[in-house]
């Protein structure tokens, strides 16, 4: 009876320690995704040490003077890296005579013909100011889930500003509900202006609310292939630098185009600072 008994009483040890895992890892993930990213964002940063600031000053005083002639080889590998940024980031020479260098705004896309953000001729299509604004609705699950509220200026061919309003909650049975804020305004360069594709780059800054509170730089990135009436494509990423870390923003669109409005279906992916969220996107646009 007694190895019986002892077994019995391991089996009970070994039970109880496993359920108090289980229950201990159940609360240490439960707080929910916001929270871990809100934690993962706020402000970490370790103050540098004044030692090091001053060696490398000490070091950047005693470095040794360049001569004449590296001075002018360091001044032509300067212009000429200008060049090439200026280039690739606003437009080369071999781009001035092609016609997507004059394109116009189109009104929507689709309006009348086969374009789309973009037309080579001015007609009554084209315009010098456009507005879209789009909502779109994010699922990770049924307890997380989020909002998009897009405006999308475009002025002047080239140029254009897009504010951004992202909201995210979280349904948590164990710990309450929690919610987070992204504000973003992006000033944006229309790159490459092609009557059915076009591409942008752009430089903002991103408010992040909630138990973050701080404001990042933000970049981003996008473009939009009109491949077949009535039809698009369109993909974005945006990262926002905080407090040494990022949030990114990823998108892969479909769009359906039907007079002044779009449909939209397709993907997003939120990497909050160590968290991952993806998403199932829908929503509307319209073009004003």
């Amino acid at each position: 009876m007694q190895p019986i008994f002892s077994n019995f009483t391991s089996m009970k040890h070994s039970l109880f320690f496993l359920i108090f895992v289980i229950s201990f890892n159940s609360i240490s993930y439960s707080q929910g995704k916001i929270k871990e990213a809100e934690d993962s964002l706020k402000d970490n940063q370790n103050t540098s040490n004044n030692s090091q600031t001053e060696t490398t000053y000490t070091n950047s005083c005693n470095a040794p003077k360049g001569n004449f002639l590296t001075d002018v080889i360091g001044g032509l590998f300067i212009q000429l890296l200008a060049y090439t940024a200026y280039g690739i980031a606003i437009e080369s020479p071999f781009e001035t005579t092609h016609l997507a260098n004059n394109a116009y705004l189109t009104k929507h896309p689709y309006k009348n013909s086969e374009t789309g953000n973009f037309s080579y001729y001015w007609n009554d299509d084209t315009e010098l100011f456009t507005t879209s604004i789009t909502t779109r609705c994010l699922f990770e699950t049924n307890r997380l889930y989020g909002y998009h509220l897009n405006a999308d200026l475009r002025f002047f061919k080239r140029f254009g500003l897009e504010l951004d309003y992202l909201q995210l909650w979280e349904e948590n049975p164990n710990f309450g509900n929690n919610t987070l804020a992204i504000y973003t305004a992006l000033a944006k360069y229309n790159r490459i202006r092609t009557e059915h594709f076009n591409a942008y780059w752009g430089l903002g800054a991103s408010y992040i609310n909630g138990d973050v509170n701080a404001l990042g730089f933000t970049y981003g990135l996008g473009a939009e292939w009109f491949f077949i009436k009535p039809f698009s494509l369109a993909s974005n990423f945006n990262q926002i630098l905080v407090n040494d870390n990022t949030v990114n923003k990823f998108n892969g669109l479909l769009n359906y185009h039907r007079k002044q409005y779009k449909f939209i279906g397709g993907y997003e992916y939120l990497k909050i600072g160590n968290i991952g969220v993806s998403n199932v996107s829908l929503g509307i646009g319209i073009y004003l």
